[in-house]
């Protein structure tokens, strides 16, 4: 039996305001994460160890370093006419750039024109997660529907926090809710609730319909989630993938159920602590699957004076230089100074912590510089009136570039 033809489809032009100032000066998609990667590398990751390797990027806000880092980063075998492909906006429709996901789409529509596919997988740019694309494309096409919705299994007490799948035992779905106050539970799990991830699979022909008359439409929003997915739920041609049957090679009991939409400040500096304990929730070490990215060429890192490091993730290039980190995670170039202390921190590429700070919960985007005695996190009120910004949980965010200015 021929394989079916697949083109993957990964939507990175979020503007990802909640995760300000990261995002101020670049997409959410580029976002650094866990010391040598970016937010986009663990969809990619996934579609390519998937088998998936014609892949469309479709950016759109502030996508130049998003860009930059997939054409050097992701570059496939082009005598297999294997691709991943930033494509950037292009106002094929009129002169008005993206009005929602969906529309994303449908104004890029000759990429599925051009590629013929059978199938189309549609997925986001900015969960931490690992999966197996190509065990939901045979779930897809056993099912028999034209579309099919990625969940995960949520506690019901906290599912009113997410768009939220009701679907029967045959896994057709009934309803599409948008967090809903009393979210139905699962028919083997009453107490828990499915979850949509954001990810779908289609039928190319049903899809293209879809997207063609939402087109049209002149009362849509434009939105996979809001509208695309909705109408396909309406005339019950939409099934569910349940994320808990999904059998990555190598995951572990805790991380093989591992997803987190990292959307805000406090999510995406959590998502860090995963990384980082003993046993870790989300392993990064799990070589039969790996998360791919371009790797910093730099010498390994460097322990000097009785610098220590423990709990943490420490990145090539780095020079601890007498100071102490502990439960942190530092990118390629870091450089900690003497008698200083970074507890609980993300220290993002190039940054220098001089002597005697103090650091505690707090994320440094790249290029920081804090200067000899600066205590950061250790005062909010302080750090807002340093213009940092302070989460609802107490991370204090420094933006990038920025020499901290002693009070």
């Amino acid at each position: 039996m021929a394989q079916p033809k697949v083109l993957s489809i990964v939507l990175a032009g979020g503007e990802g305001k909640r995760l300000m100032p990261l995002t101020a000066d670049r997409a959410k998609p580029a976002v650094p994460f866990g010391g040598t990667y970016r937010l986009i590398d663990f969809a990619l990751s996934n579609m390519v160890n998937s088998g998936f390797t014609k892949v469309a990027v479709l950016t759109q806000y502030k996508s130049h370093s998003l860009d930059r880092h997939i054409t050097l980063a992701w570059r496939l075998s082009s005598m297999l006419n294997d691709h991943i492909t930033p494509v950037p906006a292009q106002q094929r429709r009129g002169p008005h750039w993206y009005q929602g996901s969906a529309d994303a789409i449908y104004q890029s529509m000759n990429l599925i024109n051009d590629e013929d596919p059978d199938y189309v997988i549609v997925f986001g740019a900015d969960n931490i997660y690992r999966m197996d694309v190509a065990q939901m494309l045979d779930a897809h096409i056993d099912s028999g529907l034209p579309a099919s919705v990625a969940a995960i299994r949520v506690p019901r007490s906290e599912a009113s926090a997410f768009g939220i799948i009701d679907a029967g035992k045959d896994r057709v779905i009934d309803r599409f809710l948008e967090k809903p106050k009393d979210p139905p539970g699962l028919p083997d799990a009453p107490d828990m609730s499915f979850a949509s991830m954001g990810n779908y699979i289609f039928s190319r022909k049903e899809f293209v319909e879809r997207l063609n008359a939402d087109g049209q439409a002149k009362d849509s929003k434009h939105d996979m989630g809001g509208d695309i997915i909705p109408s396909f739920v309406d005339s019950h041609d939409c099934s569910v993938y349940d994320f808990t049957s999904n059998d990555v090679p190598g995951s572990t009991e805790l991380d093989r159920n591992y997803w987190r939409d990292v959307g805000t400040i406090d999510a995406f500096f959590d998502a860090h602590m995963d990384l980082i304990s003993v046993v870790p929730e989300f392993n990064l070490y799990n070589t039969q699957w790996p998360i791919l990215t371009r790797q910093t060429q730099l010498p390994g890192a460097k322990f000097t004076l009785h610098g220590t490091a423990e709990s943490s993730i420490v990145t090539n290039g780095c020079i601890i230089s007498g100071g102490d980190v502990d439960h942190s995670v530092l990118s390629p170039g870091v450089r900690i100074e003497n008698h200083s202390v970074v507890d609980g921190c993300v220290v993002m590429n190039n940054s220098r912590v001089g002597q005697n700070c103090t650091l505690h919960n707090v994320i440094l985007d790249k290029n920081v510089v804090v200067p000899d005695g600066v205590q950061i996190g250790v005062d909010h009120e302080a750090d807002e009136a340093r213009g940092f910004t302070v989460s609802d949980n107490g991370i204090t965010v420094v933006p990038k570039n920025v020499e901290v200015t002693p009070v």
